[in-house]
């Protein structure tokens, strides 16, 4: 069985895992057993999120979408972080609430569904265990898996506790601590999406590529740079390139020189605009509307 298959399976599993759990806080009373739900969607979504990205990079550009499809996955990571952030607040609100009017829990109920949840994360992770080390995308599927497993024993710890000292405020305080996990994954993904969203330039220092450009033979300056993310791997880059006085074949080495040194700094797509004293600015960024 491929990646593929395997994401696509595990995607299924967590699905069923998250409405068990959803069910299984409903009838149990368990506030910590809607949250580790929660963490489940979360997870159920990076899987598909996974699997979408393998087919979305599968798929080839055509005249409407020259850039691809990539920034569906994006699209999707953007809503899912919205969701969590929101929903964990609101579990949060309702903690509070259940400290100052505790109420009875099933703790039977919410050890069965929890240990449920448990052993199905444990096999989702042995499952994408032997493709973790292949791509990131399914590395950060996984690790998203292992998180949850560890938050499911968390689950069980606390129903432990009810069952056997009848101590109620573990589950509310379960509950927060899951939920601040949540909000504080889910806001780092909304950055992210919000900046490869938004174009704004990759963790790569412009003026340093700016010099490294200059340096080339026939280069006279290196101006107006734009850099962005297509998708989570895909930067692209371009920029005005002043040269001296030559034939197109020689410009055509200069061009290829640049594409091959920007490539340590993780460029995938260079554009270079040449020119021979053309631009009045040289600034790195053109900031004249």
């Amino acid at each position: 069985m491929n990646a593929k298959s395997k994401l696509l399976l595990s995607v299924l599993l967590n699905s069923i895992i998250t409405i068990a759990e959803v069910i299984g806080g409903m009838i149990s009373g368990s506030l910590a057993l809607l949250s580790d739900s929660l963490h489940n969607f979360n997870d159920t979504m990076a899987l598909g999120i996974s699997y979408i990205a393998i087919r979305v990079g599968e798929k080839e550009r055509n005249e409407k979408y020259t850039f691809g499809y990539k920034r569906a996955e994006i699209l999707g990571a953007f809503t899912n972080s919205v969701i969590l952030v929101g929903v964990g607040l609101f579990l949060i609100y309702q903690a509070y609430i259940r400290f100052l009017h505790p109420s009875p829990i099933n703790s039977a109920i919410m050890l069965i569904v929890a240990f449920i949840g448990l052993f199905a994360n444990l096999f989702t992770a042995l499952l994408l265990h032997t493709h973790a080390h292949e791509s990131m995308n399914v590395k950060s599927a996984y690790l998203h898996i292992v998180g949850d497993t560890v938050s499911s024993i968390a689950v069980i710890l606390g129903g432990f506790a009810i069952l056997w000292w009848n101590i109620v405020w573990v589950d509310p305080l379960l509950t927060i601590l899951i939920s601040i996990y949540i909000i504080h994954g889910g806001f780092k993904i909304l950055r992210s999406t919000v900046d490869i969203l938004m174009e704004t330039s990759p963790d790569i220092d412009l003026e340093e590529i700016k010099n490294e450009i200059e340096k080339i033979e026939g280069v006279r300056n290196a101006h107006h740079f734009h850099a962005w993310r297509v998708g989570e791997k895909d930067v692209f880059l371009e920029c005005h390139v002043d040269v001296e006085d030559m034939p197109i074949s020689q410009a055509q080495k200069i061009i290829d020189e640049i594409q091959r040194r920007l490539e340590k700094f993780g460029v995938t797509h260079v554009t270079i605009q040449m020119e021979c004293g053309r631009c009045k600015l040289k600034d790195t960024i053109y900031k004249e509307l």
